[in-house]
């Protein structure tokens, strides 16, 4: 175990010696989102009854905030550890294919989590409630973390530059991202882009963590349960794969 542990302590170490800009800056971020829209959508809708807007947005901020910065961290990491061309030194040590994935993968989830804690704690005063189903809320923050996390192995070890790495986070990640409900219940949505939310996974992370806080969700949270945990076994699949064959690694 201790290649494991000294790879998930350096990739913990990585992010937190510039905290500042890898935790605090997503913080504030998601902070500004929320003084803007709770400022101007509060007084005009309400997504579920009973809840109003300012304390419908936070959950959706918060994941929104712990998916990016899971995929960012292992996603930069493993670009810089390729193009310094320090990457060959976890090659030649004596590290499985498991224990390198799940270093990575776990560093990731714990800055997701730290990120996703610190908008709650900052944006909780909008009028969020404490959750009604915590085990739901940890399920689907883990999860979610995970699978942005394990997405983002997968995109660092293909992307050769940060020009393909920031092609597929804006191309990719943002887009999912944005058309998932963060900012408005998909019910308000037109037939094709109803159906279209359902074909997007961070739509059912963003869903099911809500629903830990509310009690109240648009699809069933064990269907936004089942989608995640596919997602998250497929990606992490994919991820181990391409680790074990030393795909745009070991040449």
């Amino acid at each position: 175990m201790i290649g494991f542990l000294t790879l998930f302590k350096k990739e913990l170490v990585r992010f937190w010696k510039v905290a500042f800009q890898t935790v605090a800056a997503p913080i504030l971020t998601a902070l500004m989102y929320q003084l803007i829209f709770a400022q101007v959508m509060s007084r005009h809708m309400e997504a579920y009854p009973g809840v109003g807007y300012a304390a419908f947005l936070i959950p959706g901020l918060a994941m929104m905030s712990m998916t990016q910065n899971a995929f960012a961290n292992s996603s930069s990491s493993l670009i810089q550890s390729k193009i310094t061309g320090n990457i060959v030194f976890l090659l030649l040590s004596p590290i499985t294919a498991i224990e390198f994935f799940s270093a990575y993968l776990l560093a990731s989830i714990v800055r997701g989590l730290a990120v996703g804690l610190g908008v709650l704690l900052v944006t909780g005063w909008f009028g969020l409630p404490l959750p009604s189903h915590p085990i739901w809320v940890l399920a689907f923050a883990i999860l979610g973390c995970g699978v942005l996390g394990a997405l983002g192995i997968v995109a660092g070890i293909w992307a050769e530059k940060f020009d393909q790495l920031a092609a597929f986070q804006n191309f990719l990640i943002m887009p999912l991202t944005f058309l998932s409900g963060v900012f408005y219940s998909i019910q308000s949505l037109p037939p094709f882009w109803y159906a279209a939310s359902h074909l997007n996974p961070v739509f059912y992370m963003i869903d099911g963590f809500r629903y830990g806080f509310f009690g109240q969700a648009d699809v069933s949270p064990w269907l936004s349960i089942s989608v995640v945990g596919t997602s998250f076994l497929l990606l992490s699949g994919i991820a181990l794969w391409l680790i074990k064959t030393g795909y745009k690694l070991r040449h």
